[in-house]
């Protein structure tokens, strides 16, 4: 979601702002304080000034003509991807503008280093100015550079339960994630992580502490929320998967591991434009099946499903 900052009189020094999601940490550099201006959705995520996974360096251009490269993707709303011998191009454009791109985002292969390019022409008529990082790219930059990492983003609900138990419910948009989330809310108190998306992965190599397992599979919040707006920054280990769909009786089904792969793969966020990326994802989805157990939840939505879940034993 755009977030908006008063339009600074004169430039000032350069300045940055910091924030983590899921492990990855990016530092935004911009001379007025605007550039730097986190959105509210990645406030609760601000973390202090570092040594980041990814930098970005703010700037403004007169306008940003489209982009003639490569095209690797075109989402049909709000967003294209282009391809360029230094890395890639993400153009913002608004049809209701032209079709002109007013934010360009160019970013090396690895996504470690990036330029945000803003178009003056775009918002010179607005009384204030926007955040430069915003919803989707704040998300489309994290879920490119966890293709570096061994992680992924799924379509899920993390919950750490009132008897500790750390589980993510993953499913396709009407499965019941909101609903899952409404329900243990409603019943105990409960860390809700996100109800929507949660990236999943191996604990990054700055977090860990004497003695911990480098293979341990944490899940993460994120900023990106669904209906009832949790989004919490922390993390926890994670000790179950549950695949949600609505059904009869509360069932819990194990899964094999070809199965749990298939089922997570349908509901991860891959950027499926380079082969390498969407091998990277079958690769950590095959680790995370075999690191942690993976159900079939079929479910339906009254307190009997939570009591189900608190009293489940593998």
């Amino acid at each position: 979601m755009q977030a908006w900052v008063e339009r600074p009189e004169e430039p000032s020094a350069a300045l940055s702002s910091s924030f983590s999601v899921g492990g990855i940490s990016v530092k935004v550099i911009g001379n007025p304080n605007s550039d730097v201006a986190l959105a509210p959705s990645l406030e609760p995520f601000r973390i202090q000034a570092g040594a980041s996974d990814i930098g970005i360096s703010v700037e403004w251009a007169e306008n940003l003509p489209p982009t003639s490269g490569c095209e690797l993707f075109d989402s049909g709303t709000t967003w294209r991807l282009f391809e360029s011998d230094l890395g890639f191009h993400f153009d913002f454009n608004d049809t209701m503008f032209g079709g002109w791109p007013y934010r360009r985002l160019l970013v090396d292969v690895c996504f470690r280093r990036a330029t945000l390019q803003m178009s003056e022409q775009f918002f010179a008529g607005f009384p204030l100015v926007p955040t430069p990082l915003c919803y989707p790219l704040d998300e489309l930059l994290i879920m490119h550079r966890l293709t570096q990492e061994r992680a992924i983003e799924l379509h899920g609900v993390g919950i750490v339960g009132p008897d500790g138990a750390r589980n993510l419910f993953v499913g396709h948009s009407g499965a019941g994630k909101s609903t899952t989330a409404r329900l243990w809310t409603s019943l105990h108190k409960v860390e809700i992580l996100s109800d929507d998306r949660i990236i999943v992965r191996e604990s990054p190599a700055r977090e860990l502490q004497p003695g911990d397992d480098p293979r341990q599979i944490f899940m993460y919040g994120t900023p990106w929320h669904g209906e009832g707006c949790f989004a919490l920054p922390q993390r926890a280990p994670l000790q179950r998967i549950f695949v949600l769909e609505h059904g009869q009786g509360n069932v819990i089904t194990r899964l094999t591991r070809s199965q749990a792969v298939g089922e997570l793969f349908a509901r991860a966020f891959v950027p499926f434009h380079r082969h390498e990326y969407v091998e990277s994802a079958l690769s950590f989805l095959e680790q995370l099946a075999d690191s942690v157990p993976c159900y079939r939840y079929s479910f339906e939505p009254d307190q009997r499903a939570v009591d189900k879940i608190l009293h489940f034993h593998d």
